[in-house]
């Protein structure tokens, strides 16, 4: 009897403890410490871009400071590994984009669940992927070019490597249409543009942000955007979509991204502040300039984007028979 008591003391006494705990950090306000957000990649590009533009308008939105953390390896692995991993408090927050969170789980095996293990926060925005050819490339349209495509010359696109946006809506393209081309992979669009403007490959997709000072200056031509509407930065050149192909769609998308289960009014609260940054005109203009467009969502809208995402890359990965060690 007396074991009995003493055991249903210790319980009682546990159980007050839980609860003091539980109050106590109900009553930390949050966020009360430096947050941090890792960009899975080497600084510089697009991803470390938007990690740096949301850092320094954050940290003045919460009052606390945010710093930026580059952890690149593996295609963006690496970077989400350490965010999975992570504490969900709110304080270790991630740029997830379309290689982390829709081309890398369509073609890899990962680590972790990069749906169940991340909590979807707000997107922040994206650009288009654009169809350019050499100018040598004697077409001025999309179906010229499926046109010449089906002769006997032979055509060579370039990617920014296996796997990428730019090799997937370069394969998209192949299976809408029925062209061949064959598929050059390079590390990084940098030499992959460099070889097309040299005229060692042919066509190319690149995010509109890479290709935009070279379409400029008339070392490449474009053919047509990804995306439902023109870009304001090339209204001259039309969509797949009004050209006929409907759903051929790649964007190189960014948002913020967190380990699962962070608390909602944190989620609520990150994801007010940052619609609100992307709402405003400077940081429109700063994303304009990089051919980023705000893409404003909720939270539960951003996963659904997310999930529909790699859903799209898996299908036509099952289609082309693409698959990456």
């Amino acid at each position: 009897m007396k074991s009995t008591w003493v055991l249903r003391l210790a319980r009682v006494a546990l159980a007050s403890a839980s609860m003091v705990a539980t109050v106590h950090a109900a009553d930390v306000p949050w966020p009360s410490k430096t947050l941090k957000i890792i960009a899975p990649v080497q600084p510089g590009g697009g991803v470390d871009l938007v990690a740096r533009l949301v850092a320094d308008r954050l940290g003045k939105a919460l009052g606390q400071s945010v710093i930026v953390e580059n952890i690149s390896g593996g295609g963006g692995i690496l970077g989400s590994q350490a965010t999975a991993r992570s504490a969900p408090d709110g304080y270790t927050l991630m740029v997830g984009y379309v290689g982390t969170h829709g081309t890398n789980p369509a073609l890899r095996k990962l680590p972790y669940d990069a749906v169940k293990d991340f909590t979807p926060i707000a997107m922040v925005g994206g650009t288009p992927n654009v169809l350019v050819v050499h100018p040598s490339v004697p077409v001025m349209t999309v179906k010229e070019l499926i046109a010449y495509g089906k002769t006997d010359v032979k055509l060579s696109y370039g990617s920014s490597g296996q796997g990428t946006l730019t090799h997937l809506v370069a394969e998209l393209f192949k299976e809408s249409t029925g062209i061949d081309m064959v598929h050059a992979p390079y590390r990084g669009i940098g030499p992959a543009l460099t070889d097309l403007m040299g005229g060692q490959t042919q066509v190319s997709f690149p995010g509109l942000a890479a290709a935009l000072p070279h379409i400029k200056a008339g070392k490449m031509r474009a053919l047509a955007v990804t995306g439902a509407t023109r870009h304001p930065l090339l209204p001259n050149v039309p969509t797949f979509e009004e050209l006929g192909w409907k759903g051929f769609d790649g964007v190189q998308w960014y948002g913020i991204v967190g380990p699962a289960q962070i608390p909602a009014p944190i989620v609520k609260r990150l994801n007010e502040e940052i619609n609100k940054m992307i709402a405003s005109p400077d940081l429109r203009e700063k994303l304009s300039g990089e051919a980023l467009e705000p893409m404003p969502m909720t939270p539960e809208q951003f996963g659904a984007y997310m999930k529909a995402d790699i859903a799209k890359w898996e299908r036509l990965a099952k289609l082309r028979k693409i698959e990456i060690d």
